[in-house]
């Protein structure tokens, strides 16, 4: 050890250390806001939610594109191929089918129920 005094040069100025008292705040803000945002489930759970909803109707969108497509081609290869009885006969049943929907409505969801019930039996 020696007994020579102290030099200056490594001594940071007082307008130095209240630069880095305040340097150091702002990173030690930064870092609480960071760990905050990571333990805030909710806004996680809201955010992940958010994008599987978005990732459904993207999905939702291309699914319903092919299966319209497939429809149309369906339709086509249908009306190409059937005789004009069969697609005059078709038209005529469609156009009771919309003259009378409540009837049919009502007869589709009783076999729905009753293929429901068949099923639920089947599998106990």
């Amino acid at each position: 050890m020696s007994n020579e005094p102290r030099t200056t040069v490594g001594t940071p100025t007082p307008d130095e250390l209240r630069e880095q008292v305040e340097r150091t705040r702002d990173e030690l803000g930064q870092t609480i806001e960071a760990l905050a945002g990571k333990a805030d489930v909710k806004a996680q759970a809201k955010g992940k939610a958010a994008a599987v909803k978005r990732q459904a109707a993207e999905k939702t969108a291309v699914v319903a594109g092919q299966i319209r497509a497939q429809a149309l081609h369906a339709a086509q290869l249908v009306n190409d191929t059937a005789p004009e009885r069969v697609l005059d006969k078709a038209g005529r049943a469609a156009s009771v089918a919309r003259a009378n929907r409540t009837p049919l409505l009502v007869a589709g969801a009783a076999l729905v129920v009753l293929l429901m019930v068949r099923r639920s039996r089947r599998s106990r």
